[in-house]
């Protein structure tokens, strides 16, 4: 650049070199190798930081370390890359800059931006790297590199097609975000994975519509148990008294409590043992195992078993355009999911509590709910005709104050409200 200046700009030099060019007003322009303590001791203005995202990741963590003190005096940083895939510092960095998190701006310069690049030459690009190098080289594309669990393309359709900003963010962090307000015709499924609120996980939820299969709302942050119960209890009155999923794995027994302790009632409950789960529907058929609760346990139990199933049916709703995501949050974790040793999971330094209350949304909803209303369905049958219960129960009604009907089975001279189960 120095030497292409006009002699009129130029100022004198003291030393210029390949690797310094060090004019008389004590300015200095200085290329170093990307060694660990690159920049340490520096008074730098401006850092410049090419292929970031090749850079081993301890040496780039380093460099960017101790170039901090330099840059919090005023300093300012350029870095720039082709991208290297999912999970390393160069994307991590783009991922806050897009988020507004970093003091980052986030700029993309695919290949449409050369002038002297046309459609022809693109074309030929995939012909020469093949579609996946040709996407990272040419395109920007960070999902092309890396096992990612879920196909690239998919996900690229999804953020060009129902990505969209939320209409409002709520609470301190902004950690609410909401692209669609209550609406009293319509039924929701508030859908829970609990944190422990001080570590590197995150407490979140989504608001699903049930009918639609559309996500209206999404919680992401670092949250205490019993405070995260309450916020699950008020935002699920909110949409509906909407059903309540959530999982009861280790932590999550606490926010359960909190949740059962405030009195909310459309709370989902799993099946204790294995066999239950499997032959769910069989069981259902059978009218009574469905409103023993002493089968049940509240919140969804992830285990060995449902967890791959879970995230299977995710992996289905993606492919079959079957779900309506909007929210960015949420595809960045679906871009770092990836396999690890035949198990897929966030990738290093990402997190993937978003995905699991997505997957666990969408296995409710195409498995349990379709029981659920398989047993009311059943139920009503029975009230209608109780003859034809093998194990002839006695139902008795009675009316309330409000226009709904109260129902109640008895069965070993015990009556159970049921009413629950007709919605």
């Amino acid at each position: 650049m120095y030497d292409q200046l006009p002699s009129w700009l130029k100022l004198p030099t003291m030393e210029n070199n390949r690797l310094s060019l060090r004019l008389k007003n004590g300015s200095q322009i200085k290329a170093v190798s990307a060694a660990g303590d690159a920049g340490r001791s520096e008074a730098i203005s401006l850092l410049v930081i090419d292929e970031g995202a090749f850079i081993e990741e301890n040496r780039i963590e380093e460099i960017w370390g101790s170039a901090q003190q330099t840059l919090a005096t005023g300093g300012r940083a350029i870095i720039l890359s082709t991208p290297n895939g999912t999970g390393n510092w160069f994307h991590r960095m783009w991922t806050k800059a897009q988020d507004g998190t970093s003091g980052f701006t986030p700029i993309r310069l695919p290949w449409t931006v050369h002038p002297e690049r046309n459609q022809e030459w693109r074309d030929k690009q995939d012909d020469e790297l093949g579609d996946r190098m040709a996407a990272q080289e040419c395109d920007c594309d960070f999902t092309t590199s890396g096992d990612t669990v879920f196909p690239p393309e998919l996900l690229n359709y999804i953020e060009t097609t129902t990505l969209k900003e939320p209409l409002e963010k709520r609470g301190m962090n902004q950690s609410l975000w909401v692209w669609e307000y209550p609406d009293y015709s319509r039924k929701y499924m508030v859908v829970a994975d609990v944190a422990r609120g001080d570590s590197k996980d995150y407490s979140a939820f989504h608001i699903i519509d049930i009918e639609t299969c559309t996500q209206v709302a999404e919680f992401k942050d670092q949250v205490q148990t019993k405070d995260f119960g309450r916020i699950l209890y008020n935002v699920a009155n909110e949409y509906n008294k909407a059903l309540l999923v959530i999982e009861n794995a280790n932590i999550g027994w606490a926010t359960i409590q909190e949740v059962i302790d405030m009195g909310y009632e459309n709370l989902y409950y799993s099946p204790k043992d294995e066999k239950f789960a499997r032959d769910a529907e069989a069981y259902i058929a059978k009218g009574y195992d469905l409103v023993d609760k002493s089968k049940m346990v509240p919140g969804f139990t992830m285990s060995l078993r449902t967890r791959p199933l879970t995230i299977a049916k995710l992996d289905a709703y993606i492919k079959e355009e079957s779900m309506r995501i909007q929210s960015r949050r949420t595809l960045d974790e679906l871009r770092t999911f990836v396999w690890k040793n035949g198990r897929p999971e966030a990738q290093t330094g990402y997190n993937d509590d978003l995905i699991m209350s997505l997957a666990t949304a969408c296995y409710v909803r195409d498995t349990a709910l379709k029981f659920a209303q398989h047993g009311v369905d059943l139920t009503r049958a029975i009230l209608n005709n109780t003859s034809k219960s093998s194990y002839n129960p006695v139902f008795s009604q009675k009316t309330i104050n409000d226009p709904h009907q109260s129902y109640k089975m008895n069965v070993g001279g015990k009556d159970e409200d049921i009413s629950w189960l007709l919605g």
